[in-house]
């Protein structure tokens, strides 16, 4: 089987890039921190409808977890994720911790607006730590193109204000969620789960997709065996701010387990 190249620097994939932008290739980006499935493969299948060339970035990112969270066992697995990939990607970037945040780092950046509320109220630390690993992804790379998936909704939207806010020439695509057939969202983390917690995963689209306030879905959670909400919120889809006229999103984020699940969907 075909497989990408991996290149571990900054100055290597730039060398890729330049030779790509020589011939005149479209290029295009798929952050990811490994660990790969059907989602992630989705989302270098829509980079490689809209570019010439893709690389995918697997790095899984300190700066985003918090001491508690699950950094330490958070899934790695370079070579099942190359072979996963094959001919779909051009090239992996998967850079070490020192590559990216080099002894003496002192920068980070933090984006207002959508990342206000929501995870940032469960997890502060977040989304400066996803801006600012994407902002040096998309400076490394320099693609004409990011793949983000929706199901991480908030931080799609973070990354497009970061985007606009700091006018990177780079167009940010959002790939709709891919589910499993229970309609549960793929996720790296639901390798955590075992047979009844996935069971009881399972329901949370369903619950989601006809909830009728927050608070019933909150209920509704609970109900189906989840052990915690850290939130259910319908939101204007363009700010995640209040809902009003125009179309709506609803969120969700909850405990089963030693799992923390999120979902989203359009609201009616």
């Amino acid at each position: 089987m075909e497989l990408p190249e991996i290149v571990t620097t900054v100055r290597g994939l730039r060398a890729h890039v330049a030779a790509w932008r020589k011939d005149g290739l479209r290029v295009g980006l798929v952050p990811t921190m490994g660990a790969l499935h059907a989602g992630h493969l989705f989302l270098v299948e829509e980079s490689r409808k809209r570019s010439e060339r893709t690389i995918v970035s697997i790095f899984v990112n300190p700066a985003q977890f918090a001491p508690h969270e699950d950094f330490d066992r958070y899934p790695r697995a370079l070579q099942a994720d190359a072979q996963k990939l094959g001919a779909r990607a051009d090239l992996i970037f998967a850079p070490s911790v020192a590559e990216m945040y080099p002894q003496g780092y002192a920068t980070q950046i933090e984006v207002g607006g959508p990342s206000r509320g929501l995870e940032t109220d469960f997890r502060p630390h977040f989304f400066a730590g996803v801006a600012t690993v994407v902002a040096k992804l998309l400076i490394a790379a320099q693609p004409d193109l990011a793949v983000f998936g929706e199901k991480d909704y908030q931080q799609l939207l973070v990354i497009r204000r970061l985007v606009a806010d700091l006018a990177l020439p780079i167009e940010i695509v959002g790939a709709p969620i891919m589910r499993e057939p229970d309609g549960l969202a793929m996720s790296s983390r639901n390798a955590y789960l075992g047979p009844r917690e996935r069971a009881i995963a399972g329901k949370m689209n369903v619950i989601l997709r006809t909830a009728t306030s927050e608070e019933q879905a909150a209920r509704a959670l609970l109900d189906a065996g989840f052990d915690s909400v850290d939130y259910v919120a319908i939101c204007d889809a363009e700010t995640l701010g209040p809902a009003g006229d125009g179309p709506k999103r609803i969120l969700a984020a909850a405990k089963i387990g030693g799992t923390r699940l999120i979902d989203n969907m359009e609201h009616k």
